[in-house]
């Protein structure tokens, strides 16, 4: 295990059609000025500063991931542009992780991840960004094993499929399905009516059996906050858990992986919520603020 040494975190940006990040990311205010942050935004035409660009995903990536008729069918949906951003963004946070320039990482997506498969897509999710993120940081930056924790409050069919066979990779996903297991693929049963506490207690049991003994070099965190009350896949989450989560998560990734951890955000459509809930996540990771 590498020693932890938190240095800074990275703010992963593009723009992106739709509601519910309008807000940003002028919604960052007070947070893009601090000295642990590092913002990094996708080749536009006008975009804000930024320290240095997210260049796209090479074609050839995709195809090692996707297959090449997904792939053609994801550029006649009109979204391709915006969807290779979304990946570009996770991939490039994931390889400032591995190289040490930043501690962890937060990824704005529109995109979704875990409803991609090999050769699917739907529910909003196009491509698996985490998933081609694994793949070439494993084969460029020699990382063996690597976890991915999915909090979104469906199932990630999509990720499901990809990991099911690739034993260095650990796919934890915290949904209303029936809780099962194959290979390193978990699943586990979250019930509709849980309760912030409840949830909690379900995630801290689940990362000291599965989590801690995989011994994950990196971890991704796709966060939905889609199971919050008055949204559109509400279990019974207040606003102010999220936080909490991402406390514990944050903590997990110290313990186990020197901290290395990159938050994709996934599910979740309300515009207030997302205002409300993406800086006090970004705080939480970049050590300005910790839940009580």
């Amino acid at each position: 295990m590498r020693p932890y040494k938190y240095k800074s975190t990275g703010i992963f940006f593009h723009y992106q059609r739709g509601e519910r990040l309008k807000d940003f990311p002028s919604a960052l205010e007070g947070i893009l000025d601090k000295d642990n942050i590092t913002y990094c935004d996708a080749l536009y035409d006008f975009p804000p500063d930024s320290i240095y660009d997210i260049p796209p995903v090479p074609l050839s990536e995709l195809y090692q991931v996707h297959s090449s008729l997904m792939v053609e069918q994801v550029k006649q949906t009109g979204s391709y542009e915006g969807v290779l951003y979304s990946v570009s963004g996770t991939l490039s946070a994931a390889e400032k992780v591995c190289l040490g320039k930043i501690t962890n990482a937060f990824v704005f997506t529109g995109y979704g991840d875990h409803h991609a498969g090999r050769n699917f897509f739907g529910g909003g999710c196009y491509f698996n960004g985490a998933a081609i993120a694994a793949h070439i940081i494993k084969k460029t930056y020699s990382v063996k094993r690597i976890a991915v924790i999915d909090t979104d409050a469906h199932h990630g069919d999509g990720s499901w499929d990809i990991f099911e066979n690739n034993p260095d990779v650990l796919y934890l996903c915290f949904c209303s399905g029936r809780s099962y297991e194959k290979n390193k693929n978990v699943n586990i049963n979250v019930p509709n009516n849980i309760n912030d506490k409840n949830y909690l207690d379900l995630a801290e049991k689940a990362f000291e059996k599965h989590i801690n003994p995989h011994e994950p070099e990196i971890i991704f965190w796709n966060w939905g906050y889609d199971g919050t009350i008055g949204d559109y896949g509400d279990i019974g989450l207040t606003p102010e858990f999220h936080s909490m989560l991402a406390l514990k998560i944050r903590r997990l990734a110290e313990e186990v992986c020197a901290g290395r951890l990159i938050t994709v955000l996934c599910g979740g459509s309300r515009r207030d919520f997302a205002y409300k809930l993406i800086p006090k996540i970004i705080k939480v990771l970049a050590h300005l603020e910790d839940p009580t």
